[in-house]
Parts: structure tokens; C-alpha cells; sequence
């Protein structure tokens, strides 16, 4: 297996949830070798944010793009190469912000991929100001006296918005979250994983979800069940709140041609143009 470290230094903040994420990715994608899927078939993309850092410390192809973008590129590998398993991930500024209508269309056409949203309540990297995942009342930079908003509710939104593997899990759970994406990367369309994960320097939320985070045992039969349960407050549910199969974006678009396996040499244009 390839060595997935890179020698970048890293700059998260000792504690953060983002290192539980980074572990559970190298472990998942150890686990998805072991199950035929190699480390170069997978590409990754990433937006701006804490969580955008995760694209230099792993030894993976992709591109880190601008804000709220992630989506936007991950889609386009996938339908220039159907063939790849495209990992991306977003802040919950970053796919629920200035993301938002990419993250809800790619969920719509339910395309071939895997979001995984590092949801820490907050845009950290610029010191705390309030996200639309930001729970109300919450007192940042830009809202010193509490935000007024009602947050999303990424979960419902997601299965709402058509995709058809939605899971949440928590940073500090590392073997369920490596499980979570695993199970991710393998279903065929869009697929969203929800990640809950403490920002020790502006949302410290580790308290919060140890005493209150359970497993769902079985996924959900009905979606008014799922919803319910994503919705409860007084226990934060993780596990996989629906999965369904239906048609994915590219075979719709493609049937099962390759724009990358079928190209044209230049030597072949030339000729077919002649």
C-alpha cells in the first residue's frame, strides 16, 4: 500500500477533530484496498477551510480548489473519468455556504461520489465567525451577542435534496467513522457523510457529543423515521440514516462509455479529421 503521509507540516490546532478525520480516511482507504479498490483509482478534492488542509497531508491525487468548490471539480473528474472513486470534503461553511447549490445538485443528479463533511460548527480558519451549521445562539467574531439564525440540519437536507447514501458519525469514533466512509466509497451514487467534529479553539463540542452521541443500530425502514431521528436533540445520532439505489448522473449521461478510456490519440484526430 502506498504511504499515505506527505511531509507537509501540519498546522491543526492540537485536539482538533480534524486529526480523528485525517486516521479514519488512511484507515478507511487501507480497508477499501483490501476490498479491490486501489489507492490510485481514488481522487480527492477539497474547498478552503480547516478542513481543506486534509488535501497536503495525504499522499493522494486530486485538486484542492477554490472556496466552495469542491463539489464543483469533483463532479467534473467523475464525468471526464467514470472509472475513479472520487473522495471530497468540504467545511460546513465551505459545502453548506458558498458550496450550498453545488453540494445540492450534485445530490440531486446523484452523482457517483463521496462527500464527507468535517462540520465543526464554525469557520475556523478565520477565527470563528458563525456557519449555516452554526447553532443559534452561538457567539463568534461576527455574531459577539449570539447568532439568530436556525442552523441546517445537514442530514435531512442531504436526503432531502436526493442522496441516496446519507450517514453521519463522529471524529472521536474513529473505527465507526472509517466504517462510515468505507461503506461511502463503495455505494453507487451520491453519497454523504456527515462528521461531527469539535473545534477546540472556537467550538469546543467534545463534552456535548460524548455524553449525547449514540449509534443507530439499523438503518432507518422509512424516511419520516430518519428524519426523525436526525433531527433528535436530545441523543445526536451516527450511523446511516438512508441508503437507496437509484440511477447514477454518468451511466444516465454515458450508458457505460469512458470519455478518459475511449480518447482519441492525437495521431488518431489528425487522421479522423483528415
Amino acid at each position: 500500500m502506498r504511504e499515505l503521509d506527505t511531509n507537509k507540516a501540519n498546522t491543526w490546532c492540537s485536539g482538533c477533530g480534524n486529526f480523528g478525520i485525517i486516521n479514519a480516511v488512511k484507515k478507511a482507504i487501507h480497508d477499501l484496498n483490501a476490498k479491490e479498490v486501489g489507492t490510485d483509482d481514488i481522487v480527492i478534492t477539497a474547498g478552503i477551510g480547516c478542513h481543506g488542509k486534509i488535501f497536503d497531508y495525504l499522499n493522494l491525487s486530486g485538486i484542492y480548489g477554490l472556496h466552495g468548490r469542491a463539489l464543483a471539480t469533483a463532479q467534473g473528474i467523475k464525468l471526464a473519468n467514470p472509472d475513479l472513486k472520487i473522495i471530497s470534503f468540504g467545511g460546513d461553511g465551505d459545502s453548506l455556504g458558498e458550496g450550498l447549490e453545488h453540494t445540492l445538485f450534485a445530490a440531486k443528479r446523484n452523482m457517483d461520489i463521496t462527500l464527507i463533511l468535517h462540520n465543526n460548527g464554525n469557520y475556523g480558519l478565520t477565527t470563528g465567525q458563525f456557519s449555516p451549521l452554526s447553532f443559534q445562539g452561538y457567539k463568534g467574531l461576527s455574531t459577539p451577542f449570539g447568532s439568530i439564525e436556525k442552523p441546517f440540519d445537514a442530514v435531512p437536507l442531504l436526503i432531502e435534496a436526493g442522496a441516496t447514501f446519507v450517514a453521519r458519525a463522529y471524529s472521536a469514533r474513529i473505527d465507526h467513522l472509517c466504517e462510515m466512509i468505507v461503506k461511502a466509497v463503495q455505494h453507487k451514487g451520491f453519497s454523504f457523510v456527515e462528521v461531527l467534529q469539535p473545534c477546540v479553539a472556537y467550538n469546543n463540542t467534545y463534552q456535548l457529543f460524548n455524553q449525547k452521541v449514540k449509534h443507530l443500530e439499523i438503518v432507518p425502514d422509512k424516511l419520516s423515521q430518519a428524519l426523525t431521528l436526525a433531527r433528535s436533540t436530545e441523543d445526536i445520532y451516527i450511523g446511516i440514516f438512508h441508503q437507496e439505489t437509484r440511477a447514477v448522473y454518468h451511466e444516465l449521461l454515458y450508458q457505460d462509455a469512458n470519455p478518459y478510456r475511449q480518447r482519441k490519440s492525437a495521431a488518431e484526430r489528425r487522421e479522423h479529421k483528415a
